[in-house]
């Protein structure tokens, strides 16, 4: 009983950081960083930045290879999203915009409420599983080097997971948690693109 008592305690003083955490990160405001913060929130801002990737994927990959890999890309995020929206009823942990003492304490929101629910941040999930994904993806080609579109997507998917914490909708922890899910599910994918990949060669 005393274990259980002190994993209690563990997990209480856990999730004390988390919420101080992320109100000392998203007090970090004004009107020039909210519109930042805002932009990169906004997933459909994104759509086309994905599709002049999957683009790319074909004039460098070969059609072949480009299928696979956009195929892997695709399913990544339909899987994570499916798996990110079962954690969450599961969990059942209110975004900070839903709970009275995270507005209490002065919570600085930019969106209006969506979800009840936001462990784990699908945003950070998706954005950071999808930098994974996509530069394994390039990798198929050999030929070439992509060091700067691997640095290019690995901060964008950073400043997308960090910006749902200043917009108010996820606490810092639903983020990072979040960023773990989607390397692992953005790795699996992308090592059975590559796999694929190698038999088409």
């Amino acid at each position: 009983m005393e274990s259980l008592a002190e994993v209690g305690g563990i997990l209480g003083r856990a999730e004390q950081l988390d919420r101080d955490l992320t109100l000392a990160i998203n007090a970090w405001h004004n009107p020039v960083t909210d519109a930042v913060w805002h932009f990169f929130s906004q997933v459909q801002i994104w759509y086309a930045m994905y599709l002049i990737i999957i683009v790319f994927f074909f004039i460098r990959l070969g059609w072949k290879k480009a299928l696979v890999v956009t195929l892997s890309c695709i399913l990544f995020v339909l899987a994570c999203d499916q798996f990110a929206n079962l954690i969450k009823h599961g969990v059942a942990r209110l975004r900070p915009m839903e709970d009275a003492d995270m507005l209490a304490r002065g919570l600085h929101m930019l969106e209006e409420h969506g979800g009840l629910y936001g462990f784990f941040s699908a945003h950070a999930a998706n954005s950071l599983g999808f930098a994974v994904c996509s530069s394994m993806g390039f990798k198929n080609d050999r030929r070439r080097s992509y060091r700067g579109y691997s640095l290019f997507i690995y901060v964008w998917a950073i400043l997308v997971g960090v910006s749902r914490v200043f917009v108010g909708k996820h606490f810092l922890g639903d983020v990072l948690v979040g960023f773990a899910v989607g390397a692992l599910f953005g790795w699996l994918f992308g090592s059975v693109a590559r796999l694929a990949c190698k038999k088409i060669e």
